[in-house]
Order: structure tokens, then C-alpha cells, then sequence
């Protein structure tokens, strides 16, 4: 399916703007979580975790509607290449955001904690490798987003290709 018009679909758009703030939570929740050895781990811990859940349904339904919904194409004189690295940029946005989720469950799960459904063995070496992986996985998926930001301003304020406002849902547009 195509969405008319130079916008994503209003279920993308949803699930960008609704997932972006807990995306951002949670790196920062991470962060705080390995900087502290007080009593707020234990309450950092009980907020990521659930976050993490609902971050991994939400993450799904989004490759869904991608799949689903193509977005709309991009400005005819961008570079080749850049079309590519955008291209590129998304996918690994979906696959850090599928794997951050799965990693943390299966980190828990190796390291012994309470969980519903376990998805990894109880192993200290496995936990360590999956805290170490979690770890960097964490870094690059920040280091994307970072990436993901800077094109977007140079959308919206530089180039004004409308690429920034066909994501922008508060922006109105004449074919909406």
C-alpha cells in the first residue's frame, strides 16, 4: 500500500511522536541506572523494564505499518547516495529499537531475575556478554538518533524539502 499524498500515514506518525520521548527516556533511564549504586537503581530498574516492554510492542506495530504504509518518496534532487543512507538510517533505527528490548529481556533472563518468560538460559557468562552488548547497542542506537535529529533539521530548516513536515503530524498541509 501507498499513502497518498507526501505524508506518512497517520498511524506512523503516531507511533513516531508517541515512541520518540520513550525512546529517550530510556536512554537516559539507562544511563542513570549504570552511573548510581543508591536506592534509585532499584526504581530506575522497575520503570525501564516495563518501558522496555512497551517500547518492543510499540516498535513492532511500527515495522508493521511500515511495511504496510510505504512513506512517502523523497525530494527528486537529494543525492543517490543520501537516499540510500536514509534508506539505511530507518532499517537500523528499527533493528536497534527491536534488538534493545530483546537484548535487556534476555540480559534478565541470563542473569537470574523474576521474569514471566524467560528467552535465554541462567548464565553469569551469557549475562555478561548480553550487559555488554546492551551496553553498545545503547550507544549506537543513541549515536543513530543523534543522526536521525541532524537530518531532520537540515530538512526542515536548511534544505525546506518538506521531508521534515511529511513526519511533523502538527504541521497542516492543503491535501489533509
Amino acid at each position: 500500500m501507498k499513502t497518498p499524498g507526501n505524508r506518512f500515514d497517520p498511524k506512523a506518525r503516531l507511533l513516531h511522536w508517541l515512541m520518540a520521548p520513550l525512546v529517550l527516556a530510556m536512554l537516559f533511564i539507562g544511563i542513570g541506572m549504570v552511573s548510581t549504586t543508591s536506592t534509585a537503581y532499584a526504581l530506575l530498574l522497575a520503570i525501564h523494564k516495563p518501558l522496555g516492554a512497551i517500547l518492543l510492542v510499540l516498535v513492532l506495530l511500527r515495522i508493521m505499518v511500515r511495511l504496510r504504509h510505504r512513506p512517502p518518496p523523497l525530494p527528486a534532487d537529494m543525492p543517490r547516495w543520501q537516499q540510500r543512507a536514509a534508506l539505511l538510517s530507518h532499517w537500523l533505527l528499527y533493528a536497534l529499537l527491536l534488538a534493545m528490548p530483546l537484548v535487556g529481556w534476555a540480559m534478565l533472563s541470563a542473569a537470574g531475575y523474576p521474569v514471566v518468560m524467560p528467552i535465554a538460559p541462567h548464565d553469569p557468562a551469557l549475562f555478561a556478554w548480553l550487559r555488554s552488548a546492551h551496553h553498545w547497542l545503547a550507544l549506537l542506537l543513541f549515536a543513530v538518533i543523534l543522526l536521525h535529529l541532524a537530518a531532520a533539521l537540515f530538512h526542515g530548516l536548511v534544505r525546506r524539502d518538506g521531508v521534515l513536515s511529511s513526519m511533523a503530524s502538527w504541521q497542516r498541509r492543503e491535501d489533509d
